[in-house]
């Protein structure tokens, strides 16, 4: 069975986006992100840019085993409706048959992603 690495590798090359884009958008060189295949294990943010570059949802991808070896959470520090800095952790994946608690956790993902979505609109076009 491929490893997190050899996953991720035959992602992008199946996404058609050359390594120099993934590169150039990550900030990182190709050295790096050739040592990336080669590793195990991979941190959940780095996988997280790369499906956002290449249009990738890499959690269909990893096994439970596997995504168990990922930190599947999210620290985002976000402001209250009064202004003040609240600390919000998302875990963002259960190992748990149960069906409500499947639920929840998608729930979980699903507020991250409009999190994530929000930040990235304000990178590109700032607080209003």
């Amino acid at each position: 069975m491929p490893h997190q690495g050899e996953i991720l590798q035959e992602a992008i090359k199946s996404s058609g986006i050359s390594i120099t884009r993934i590169v150039e958008d990550l900030g990182i060189t190709r050295p790096t992100i050739y040592r990336k295949f080669k590793d195990e294990t991979l941190d959940y943010d780095f996988v997280r840019k790369v499906g956002d570059i290449i249009g990738h949802d890499f959690s269909l991808d990893f096994t439970s085993t596997q995504q168990s070896a990922i930190p599947f959470v999210t620290s985002s520090v976000n402001k209250g409706v009064s202004g003040s800095v609240i600390n919000r952790s998302s875990v963002l994946h259960t190992t748990d048959n149960d069906p409500v608690n499947q639920l929840l956790a998608l729930q979980t993902k699903y507020i991250a992603l409009l999190e994530a979505y929000n930040e990235l609109l304000l990178k590109v076009y700032g607080p209003k």
